[in-house]
């Protein structure tokens, strides 16, 4: 629980225009305290002070890269107190001088670019970069290629999309739907693998055998269900021994009311949520952590864990 002291002194930490001048830059890019000199128009002492009581209070972080350091907005590691007077103060921000702050900005950026190759400008930070060509469905499809599978389960396929790029990659993909509109348009898209097929199946009482597939997918699905535990233990059912479930989820958030409009009935999970809910399956967490974070409010995080079916363990179908 914050004190008082300590939420007295986040909004005085706000209460100055320079340092919400820097946040509100902070939050869209990576820069440079010069690069911020430049943009704001400020001393460079008084920026580097500035940047120094926001990043003590853990608004913001900084990042070495080559001989330049770079700050952008915390977002994920933000504590929480300081993430939610964030939000409230940026999501009232309309000013003549954030917006000039803008423009120079998208200026520096142009700068930075021109002076250098783009790999080199883009350095350390080149996954949140496009390039022509370069996306991530092109690595995932490139990714993929390295796999060899075996009989694969993906649960709550939706329409295939993800079937469609394993099932080169596997003996059998088998995708799985509450949906029919869904299952009957995965059917469409993977009409060209005589190894997959489509089923509708409630997630929680799938139509297998105890250990008939050797990984299961699980993928953006747990929002959706009233009760994920279910459908978690019966994917360690099917599961072989030594097989792998790679599971991804929303993480937690208190935004239920922007996910609910996409059909969330939870508000993400968070990585100690997801350990609970894995180690009752009996199945062995390997890794399970937050591995992106969006930079944009309200900063959606996801989560990722891939967990093994331990040799000789069964699973009873009830």
């Amino acid at each position: 629980m914050e004190t008082l002291h300590s939420t007295a002194d986040l909004l005085g930490l706000l209460a100055e225009p320079s340092r919400v001048r820097l946040l509100a830059l902070l939050a869209e890019h990576e820069l440079t305290v010069n690069e911020l000199t430049s943009i704001t128009e400020l001393g460079q002492s008084r920026v580097s002070t500035h940047l120094g009581k926001l990043r003590e209070a853990g608004l913001v972080r900084d990042k070495r890269v080559g001989g330049s350091t770079f700050y952008s907005l915390s977002n994920g590691e933000m504590p929480g107190q300081a993430r939610k007077l964030w939000q409230l103060v940026s999501g009232a921000l309309d000013d003549e001088q954030l917006a000039a702050d803008k423009q120079r900005c998208a200026a520096q950026l142009r700068a930075r670019r021109a002076a250098a190759r783009w790999p080199e400008s883009v350095a350390g930070e080149m996954e949140r970069h496009y390039s022509p060509g370069r996306t991530w469905e092109a690595l995932a499809g490139g990714m993929i290629g390295l796999l060899r599978l075996g009989d694969v389960l993906d649960a709550g396929a939706g329409d295939g999309a993800t079937a469609q790029l394993v099932a080169p990659r596997a003996r059998t993909i088998t995708c799985v739907d509450v949906s029919e509109t869904l299952v009957d348009a995965a059917r469409v898209r993977l009409a060209g693998h005589a190894n997959a097929r489509c089923r509708v199946a409630d997630l929680q009482d799938l139509p297998f055998e105890d250990a008939s597939f050797d990984q299961v997918l699980l993928l953006n699905v747990l929002p959706f269900l009233k009760q994920p535990g279910g459908a978690l233990a019966e994917t360690a059912r099917v599961l072989r021994p030594g097989g792998t479930l790679a599971l991804v989820t929303l993480g937690e958030h208190a935004h239920l009311d922007v996910t609910s409009a996409y059909g969330h009935v939870h508000a993400g999970f968070s990585p100690a949520a997801i350990r609970r809910l894995l180690g009752k399956t009996g199945l062995a967490v390997e890794t399970c952590d937050v591995t992106s974070r969006e930079r944009r409010a309200p900063y959606f995080q996801v989560v990722t864990a891939f967990a093994i079916k331990p040799p000789k363990q069964t699973h009873k179908k009830k």
